[in-house]
């Protein structure tokens, strides 16, 4: 069965073991008119590995725009474009997004091809809860813009997936401590490749493994089990709570917003009760 003509394939890739790529995402690949890519030289080592011969077209977050009018226009003239990112599922945390709704605005089928993903994969290895859970693509690069998505999310009863840099993994890891305490934690570093690990435990605790080894190195999924509002212990005050914290070495202004946050608590008010 032939593609369909004028019709945009979303076609995943593999993330790192070769092998990972499926039998319809071959077949689109070398049916296809031509492949917008995210890197043509990454795509052309995938494409080259399984002997294909096709037309490629770069397609990235800062041609996206232009490239989208073009891609567009080819479509309309009775085109198959197949769009794929350096690795995954396009779209997620990659570009895309103007095509696909170029393209169903014009009335052009727009057709997944899934595939491999790596926050899925991670999150089904990670061990944690996976009934609910809140993809939240990259962390910001600023520990203030960290710690104010943490914040913002701290309360979310559904595991927290992110993606971070090698080079800043150790800071979110004292991020997530100083908001989230000690929140279980998963590092799925290199997932599908060589050298794929999963660290385990606090973000304290991954912290000091990471911390230990001359260099972090490789893509890295971050993982974040669910909020327990179950684990508060009423019994114990507001007050006392930022002083148990502070006593632990938390800044007083992580610990106030800590507290505030797990018992639903203004933090003004509670700094006020604290500091009067």
């Amino acid at each position: 069965m032939g593609l369909d003509s004028r019709a945009l394939y979303i076609v995943a890739t593999p993330i790192g073991n070769l092998e990972d790529i499926t039998l319809r995402a071959l077949r689109v690949l070398r049916e296809c008119d031509a492949i917008a890519c995210e890197d043509t030289r990454q795509t052309r080592k995938l494409l080259d590995h399984f002997g294909i011969s096709k037309p490629t077209l770069s397609y990235h977050e800062h041609n996206e725009a232009a490239r989208s009018a073009d891609l567009l226009e080819r479509l309309e003239g009775g085109a198959s474009i197949a769009l794929v990112t350096d690795a995954g599922t396009p779209l997620i945390s990659d570009p895309g997004y103007r095509v696909v709704a170029a393209a169903i605005a014009a009335g052009i089928p727009v057709i997944p091809i899934p595939g491999p993903s790596a926050s899925l994969a991670a999150l089904a290895a990670a061990g944690l809860a996976t009934d609910c859970f809140r993809f939240c693509g990259f962390l910001p690069p600023k520990s203030s813009q960290r710690r104010k998505m943490l914040e913002e999310h701290a309360r979310e009863s559904c595991t927290l997936i992110f993606y971070e840099a090698p080079h800043r993994i150790l800071d979110a890891l004292d991020d997530i401590t100083a908001v989230l305490g000690s929140r279980p934690v998963v590092v799925a570093r290199e997932v599908t490749k060589l050298h794929e690990e999963f660290l385990r435990g606090t973000a304290e605790d991954v912290r000091g493994q990471l911390g230990s080894r001359p260099s972090v190195k490789g893509e890295i999924t971050l993982l974040i089990g669910k909020a327990d509002g179950s684990s508060i212990d009423t019994t114990v005050s507001a007050e006392e709570a930022v002083r148990a914290l502070e006593a632990e070495g938390v800044p007083r202004m992580d610990a106030i917003k800590r507290v505030a946050r797990e018992r639903g608590l203004g933090k003004r008010d509670l700094y006020k009760q604290i500091t009067s």
